[in-house]
């Protein structure tokens, strides 16, 4: 396994992501375009405040001003069958 693996679910090391955060990528959705991150299975629980630190560190903007990227439903994974039991 990788050691600075950040987002597990797809494979992206902190080096990946600073890199891009330094060529002017600042905003959580242009990363998870680019790289994909917080799509996998987890949707972003292993990653996003993370990368939300890093691009913290880069911008001087708290955390708090910045956009922590849609979250789309289902936030946790859900087995199908539950959507499909009769009631």
């Amino acid at each position: 396994a990788k050691a600075n693996v950040i987002c597990r679910c797809e494979e992206i090391e902190i080096d990946e992501i600073r890199k891009w955060i330094a060529e002017g990528y600042t905003e959580f959705d242009e990363l998870k375009r680019i790289l994909r991150v917080s799509m996998g299975p987890c949707q972003g629980r292993g990653c996003r405040d993370i990368i939300l630190r890093e691009l913290s560190k880069a911008t001087g903007k708290p955390i708090s001003e910045l956009r922590c990227g849609i979250i789309r439903p289902p936030v946790k994974p859900i087995k199908f069958s539950l959507l499909a039991e009769d009631k």
